[in-house]
């Protein structure tokens, strides 16, 4: 006789008891690991993980130790962006209001690709992108967006609606200071490699891009950035986009780091001129905290999205449409896609501009408190003042070798978690504050830690 098959997410006792087996083992391996990484660096989170045994048994073990064991292996072995000392990253906490929606979108499992597989998500994501698309181009009439994977996808897609619009000979100039994405967009689309403007401060300035776009021939797309991801900088949006109007070139901007400052009434005229671009990246994942996927790419008017429109039979044929069906085929490359949209309307719904503006407005305190200790402490120098959440500091006078083996130090350790970035042609320590819950002395934390890891070093 045939075993009785697992019960489905539609079984809301099953989805309840395995919830709470769940919550269960992030609180016990969370316990186990006792700060923001595991101890022990890569050879030991392996073995923690292989402990557990084969992951394709021959027989199960069930779900009940099934889940228990692997989310807690995950757990004890997890870099928690909800820890203050994790602070590496664009990689924030997400809200347990979004993680709780999420599992709904998980439960339901629309898929967003035809009407009849998600007729109230394609409803809701609809709704959801007007108003954020209105929020990036409040002056335009008709601006729209599409829900993406975040900042990579939404700039490829940038540059493929460019260069539907312009032809293959399309050229992107990019600052030195731009996303790694840009390239890699460039090569998938066959576009030739992007003229890159030297940034020695840190940002495009207007002379320089002025210069580049005089000796670039043919249609040009510019690719400015809101946020860098090295040191949060934001580009002169107005100014670049005055040059790229009288040298008849189009305007992206990638906010994806910096796009929800938009949200905060005390710091959104950081992104003055972004609604003068074409197309605009922008991420909740970072400053919205969203569980990850949560990009967005907005579209100053919507024709634009017309070349992506496509046709399957089975998914959006002509007859349906014209039946009155919504066509989602064309909001997205993928065919296959989650509601990433329902977690946001949730956060949206929750908080409103006033909620999320106040999480952005007090991680950008944080970054200039997080400054004030840095420059107040012997032996550490800070790179600049933070635009946004990114603090770059070291210790003064040591050399690359010893600022990188104080990060690697305190991973090892599993006591803080900051990132690197170059800077100035020196490697700095990085610490990207995006959990709101932060304390002043957490930050103190954090710069104990680092003095303790450079004697170390040291020794």
């Amino acid at each position: 006789m045939r075993a009785a098959p697992p019960p489905l997410a539609a079984d809301p006792a099953a989805l309840s008891r395995f919830l709470g087996t769940v919550l269960d083992a992030l609180r016990e391996g969370a316990d186990v690991r006792g700060g923001p990484l595991p101890a022990g660096g890569p050879e030991a989170v392996a073995r923690r993980v292989a402990g557990i045994g084969a992951a394709l048994p021959e027989t199960g073990r069930g779900p009940d130790e099934a889940l228990r064991t692997v989310v807690r292996v995950l757990a004890e072995g997890a870099a928690d962006p909800a820890h203050p000392l994790c602070a590496a990253h664009l990689h924030t906490p997400p809200l347990a209001l979004a993680a709780a929606a999420d599992l709904a979108a998980s439960a339901l499992n629309p898929s967003m690709d035809s009407w009849d597989q998600a007729p109230a998500a394609s409803a809701l994501e609809a709704a959801v992108t007007t108003a954020l698309a209105a929020e990036v181009f409040p002056g335009a009439e008709h601006p729209d967006a599409l829900v993406t994977t975040g900042g990579t996808e939404s700039n490829q897609l940038a540059l493929l609606l460019a260069r539907e619009r312009h032809g293959p000979g399309l050229r992107t100039v990019v600052g030195a200071n731009a996303h790694h994405s840009f390239g890699r967009a460039a090569w998938l689309l066959g576009l030739p490699e992007p003229v890159t403007v030297p940034t020695p401060h840190g940002t495009v300035t207007p002379a320089a891009l002025a210069e580049t776009l005089a000796r670039t021939e043919g249609p040009v797309l510019v690719a400015a950035t809101a946020g860098t991801t090295d040191e949060g900088l934001i580009d002169p949006l107005p100014a670049l986009a005055d040059v790229c109007a009288a040298h008849g070139a189009e305007l992206h901007v990638d906010a994806a780091y910096g796009g929800p400052v938009l949200f905060s009434r005390t710091h959104r005229h950081l992104l003055d001129g972004l609604d003068r671009a074409r197309t605009v990246t922008v991420d909740l994942h970072k400053l919205g905290w969203q569980p990850a996927a949560a990009g967005l790419l907005a579209v100053r008017a919507a024709a634009d999205l017309a070349v992506l429109g496509h046709t399957a039979d089975y998914l959006n044929a002509d007859d349906d449409t014209e039946a009155g069906l919504p066509d989602l085929l064309g909001r997205s490359l993928r065919t296959t896609r989650r509601p990433d949209v329902l977690k946001t309307a949730v956060t949206l719904r929750a908080l409103g501009r006033t909620g999320l503006g106040a999480l952005v407005d007090t991680c950008v305190d944080l970054a200039q408190e997080f400054a004030d200790l840095v420059e107040k402490t012997p032996g550490l120098d800070l790179k600049e003042r933070p635009t946004l959440t990114t603090v770059l500091f070291r210790p003064s006078g040591a050399d690359d070798e010893t600022v990188a083996a104080i990060r690697r130090t305190l991973l090892a350790d599993g006591r803080a978690v900051l990132g690197r970035a170059v800077a100035d042609g020196r490697l700095w320590l990085k610490a990207t504050l995006l959990n709101p819950h932060t304390t002043p002395g957490d930050l103190a934390r954090i710069l104990t830690l680092v003095t303790l890891a450079e004697g170390s070093a040291h020794r």
